[in-house]
């Protein structure tokens, strides 16, 4: 009887995953290499893909693992060493560190026993060469590619394989070691153990490249000093929150192969470790209050490959900002979903890039880079105009033309994320009420800076956004029971896509509402039907289609809970923006304070729960590690205008996580430090003599 073969996106919930630019590592609890998706990544190529370590044959059974940017702590007990007691008197600690394309890692062994440990600790290691659009797509792994021994240097002996991309050598301090008939190859040191002592164990791996790609990045985590940012505060589950995310974005840095002095952070480990538009930009504009150097970077590297032409097959278009680029093509086996390298299936990146240039110079990015942009910017501007002009009902549409891309082309990507309230799924060409909000907000930010940097009129910008506005007002609108709320999108037809969505909180704090219709989206978006325990959902738990673990249909967005919040801020509703950062920091406490891309939140007809992990979720993600910034720009009420040399501040009232001071706060590249009593209160304010801080009473 023939088996039949099952394809299954790996799942990564309880693996261990650390990231240090384009290497990432995914392990299990033990930290091993033995299960579906784990392995040693390098520029998207699985170069290790067996890596399982034993005593006496025996795998250690793991009591503890932890992983934070790039370093993972596994601690295990082999427990048929030492004496015989029902307490542990032998430990073994793994202690691995990703760097420049390889890692070192640090087995120890520790003692208590009474007597002597001797043991025979091996690693098996091997990698298979597949690249990571196979692996997500449930490929099985490859076999082993073939070992060879190579000649001892200073760390000890060694064993290498190659594929058509890289070539990958494991040395070992005092090991032997040997080829596997099978392919890959073996570790083993004989180990002696006194009481109270430690034996350590040293191996490191390196991976060269034996091909290049169109797009190898290289890590840039040292080109960006975010080592000053601290918060501390009397509910110490921010501190954790926010020390973890910065960790963790640093490990996402990459620089742009065409320029390494410029930074973006990439989207995500390990399905999206590579450069998307809309996160990149969405990464650097929360993080702005800690400097501008990621955003300046993230734009640079967007404008370098701004669309230039129309070419359906890749959505490129003049003036567009891509979505995202890859080394190769990427397929998925599951679907029709085939993209190009450099692919521009985005209907959000070009207002959003806009948007960040324009918060940017506020918050201190030189003028003379801003200035040197405007060509960029003025294409994005036209890019903009022409979508309006193009569409039949003045609104910014997206669709797919190829047949082979994204279906949703808004942050909400997947085939069924646009739902009415019968639930059944919207058809393209579709107008999403954020991309609007955008536009909107990408106007009136380039209407200041044209202003204030080049002394042109910002009117007919104004003007433009105002229309804008004006249409969404006239179309977006619908009711239900609860009363009035804003519809999700427009589809083809013109109706509106009327479930009940976390979209109208993006058009928060961006201009495009009046104070009224301000209040209904925030009454919206914190009722019972979006707002849970954990965050806002994506979709209303009325909807037909509501499932709290679906993609875009009732699971929690880190990043997209973060977003709503800021714009409750923005907008004044800060108690509704309090009660949505508790809820983020709250999710952050039950993920050992590492935001995953999403979650399942907890089906409150079931009672209450934990919020349920959503098992291929990338972890670290940009835009969700990013949300600490957005924590810290919430609570503190920050507002950076640098060219009027003015910090406003105006701080939750009360503080939602009692008195906290945060450190390490960059305007104009220059430090500062607020503190906050547990009312509210600024008490404490450090910042250059330049810089007229000016705190809102009323808070």
């Amino acid at each position: 009887m023939t088996e039949t073969f099952r394809r299954e996106q790996p799942w990564l919930h309880d693996l261990q995953v650390s990231v240090h630019g384009n290497v990432t590592c995914l392990t299990d609890g033990a930290g091993d290499i033995d299960r579906p998706g784990t392995g040693l990544y390098v520029d998207d190529r699985r170069v290790l893909s067996a890596g399982r370590l034993t005593c006496d044959g025996a795998t250690p059974t793991s009591v503890s693992a932890t992983t934070i940017g790039g370093q993972t702590e596994v601690v295990a007990i082999p427990r048929h060493l030492g004496d015989d007691t029902p307490e542990p008197t032998v430990k073994l600690r793994r202690s691995r560190v990703l760097r420049d394309r390889g890692l070192d890692e640090r087995v120890s062994l520790t003692s208590r026993a009474t007597d002597d440990v001797v043991t025979t600790v091996r690693l098996v290691v091997g990698g298979d060469g597949a690249d990571l659009a196979g692996v997500k797509g449930g490929n099985p792994p490859g076999p082993l590619l073939p070992a060879r021994t190579v000649n001892p240097t200073t760390a000890g002996p060694g064993l290498t394989w190659a594929d058509d991309r890289h070539a990958t050598t494991l040395r070992a301090s005092d090991g032997s070691v040997r080829p596997l008939p099978e392919g890959g190859g073996e570790v083993s040191w004989e180990v002696r153990v006194a009481p109270g002592t430690t034996a350590k164990l040293l191996l490191a791996i390196d991976v060269a490249r034996r091909a290049d790609t169109p797009f190898d990045a290289e890590p840039a985590g040292t080109r960006v000093d975010w080592s000053g940012v601290a918060v501390r505060a009397q509910d110490t589950r921010l501190d954790l929150a926010v020390s973890t995310s910065v960790t963790d974005l640093t490990g996402l840095l990459l620089s742009d192969p065409d320029s390494p002095d410029d930074v973006f952070a990439a989207a995500g480990t390990p399905w999206f470790l590579t450069l998307f538009g809309r996160d990149a930009l969405w990464a650097a504009r929360m993080t702005l209050p800690f400097g501008t150097d990621l955003a300046a970077g993230t734009l640079r590297t967007l404008a370098r490959r701004q669309g230039r032409v129309t070419d359906p097959g890749t959505a490129e278009e003049p003036g567009k900002i891509l979505h995202e680029v890859r080394r190769t093509d990427f397929a998925d086996p599951s679907s029709n979903l085939h993209l190009p390298p450099v692919y521009f299936g985005t209907v959000d990146a070009t207002p959003l890039w806009v948007c960040l240039l324009h918060d940017a110079w506020r918050w201190g990015m030189p003028a003379n880079e801003v200035v040197a942009l405007r060509p960029h910017l003025e294409e994005a501007l036209s890019w903009l105009r022409r979508s309006v002009e193009q569409s039949p009902d003045g609104l910014i549409r997206y669709l797919d033309e190829s047949g082979s891309g994204l279906a949703n082309q808004g942050w909400k990507d997947s085939g069924d994320a646009m739902r009415h309230r019968d639930g059944a799924i919207a058809r393209a060409p579709i107008a999403l009420v954020e991309t609007q909000a955008y536009a909107v907000q990408a106007a009136l930010g380039a209407a200041a800076l044209g202003e204030a940097l080049h002394d042109e009129s910002g009117d007919d910008l104004r003007a433009w956004a105002t229309a804008l506005a004006d249409r969404v007002r006239e179309t977006f609108w619908v009711k239900d029971d609860a009363g009035p709320y804003l519809a999700m999108a427009l589809d083809r037809d013109g109706r509106p896509v009327d479930g009940v969505g976390s979209n109208m909180g993006h058009t928060l704090g961006t201009g495009l509402l009046d104070g009224a219709e301000s209040n209904l989206v925030a009454a919206r978006l914190t009722s019972p039907d979006l707002l849970g325990p954990y965050g806002i959902g994506t979709l209303g738990r009325g909807n037909p289609a509501f499932n709290p673990i679906g993609y875009h249909t009732g699971s929690v967005w880190s990043h997209d809970t973060a977003i709503c919040a800021l714009g409750l801020a923005a907008d004044g509703h800060r108690d509704s923006a309090s009660a949505v950062l508790r809820a983020l920091v709250d999710a952050a406490s039950r993920f050992d304070y590492r935001l995953p891309e999403l979650f399942g939140g907890p089906d409150v007809s079931e009672g209450p729960s934990r919020p349920v992990p959503y098992p291929a979720s990338c972890r670290p993600q940009a835009w969700a590690s990013a949300s600490s910034g957005a924590l810290v720009t919430g609570i503190l009420g920050l507002r950076a205008d640098v060219p009027a040399s003015r910090l406003c501040l105006s701080p939750m009232r009360p503080s939602p996580f009692g008195a906290t001071t945060v450190r390490g706060l960059r305007v104009a590249g220059e430090a500062c430090e607020v503190t906050v009593e547990g009312d509210g209160t600024v008490t404490d304010v450090r910042a250059p003599g330049w810089l007229s801080v000016e705190v809102d009473p009323a808070g």
